[in-house]
């Protein structure tokens, strides 16, 4: 295990997050804690902020200058869209002294911009993402991390409870993971919220359910990803025509059918390329063939 090593560290915005690592970070130990968060002693939730980091010991500072002067490393802990701001604010006050690594939920685009804004400092910066809760796992958190700057993060952060793993591929691969990953996610949690209410109007909520369950335990999730794309490339048609189905099975005890309507236009946008034609009807032995496939007559379509 590597050896715990006391540094001064600064978080930007006291949220949530923000507010579970200062708490959870003092009480393993870690001695020099301040944080900046611009709504601290004007906005809406200035006392529930205050209250927080009086109940953690962690100071809070009134701007990002005397942030970067009392910190080596400075995480990022605010909503996607303030990352650029942030870097900006950051950018004339850090050196080749500090750390900097962004854990908000934002593109790799954004993550990229936010480390150009701070390239002219010399300050090493990183991507970071989230991959569990504040509510679930408090201030050891699963993270995944890129950029030049994540593996001094990993070593320094991990001895203090943080799962962090560094992942290999551009700065912005790591909130990439979890950006994409989250199409899935929140579809899913989406797509949940349509079926239970069909399905409970109808009286089979527990039944709809108990027979996915047994669709999802029947194989790995890898092995489920990969038969459904593998399948769509020639069954996408017939899952259309079967989406719109269920899109009026919904709309007929009056619920809205939004994502299985948008399920149903993606599923014929699939079959309206016209993979099935282009492989004899064969379906391929891996999700990668599928993609390609998808990928080349897409190209195809649009130079026509």
């Amino acid at each position: 295990m590597m050896e715990r090593k006391q540094f001064r560290l600064g978080l930007v915005g006291y949220g949530e997050v923000g507010s579970t690592l200062g708490q959870g970070l003092r009480d393993e130990g870690l001695v020099q804690i301040v944080a900046y968060d611009k709504y601290a002693f004007d906005g809406p939730f200035s006392e529930l902020i205050q209250s927080r980091a009086a109940a953690a010991g962690v100071p809070l500072v009134r701007s990002p200058e005397e942030l970067a002067e009392r910190s080596e490393i400075i995480l990022g802990v605010t909503p996607g869209e303030a990352s650029i701001e942030s870097a900006n604010a950051l950018a004339p006050h850090v050196g080749t002294e500090h750390i900097i690594v962004d854990l908000a939920s934002a593109t790799p685009k954004v993550k990229q911009s936010a480390g150009h804004a701070l390239s002219g400092s010399n300050a090493s910066f990183a991507d970071a993402s989230i991959m569990g809760t504040p509510h679930v796992d408090g201030h050891r958190l699963p993270i995944l991390s890129s950029g030049p700057a994540a593996e001094r993060f990993r070593d320094l952060m991990s001895p203090w409870g943080l799962k962090i793993e560094q992942v290999q591929g551009d700065l912005g691969a790591a909130s990439g993971i979890k950006i994409l990953r989250s199409v899935i996610a929140k579809g899913l949690e989406a797509l949940l919220v349509e079926c239970m209410l069909g399905a409970r109007r109808y009286g089979i909520d527990e039944a709809v359910l108990t027979s996915f369950g047994r669709f999802m335990d029947s194989r790995s999730f890898l092995e489920i990803a990969n038969f459904l794309l593998v399948t769509d490339v020639v069954h996408a048609e017939r899952r259309f025509q079967e989406a719109l189905m269920s899109a009026s099975a919904i709309e007929e005890v009056g619920v809205d059918a939004i994502m299985t309507r948008a399920t149903a236009q993606r599923l014929e946008w699939v079959a309206e390329l016209g993979t099935k034609a282009h492989l004899g009807g064969v379906v391929p032995e891996h999700y990668i063939q599928a993609i390609e496939t998808i990928e080349m007559m897409l190209k195809q379509k649009q130079s026509d």
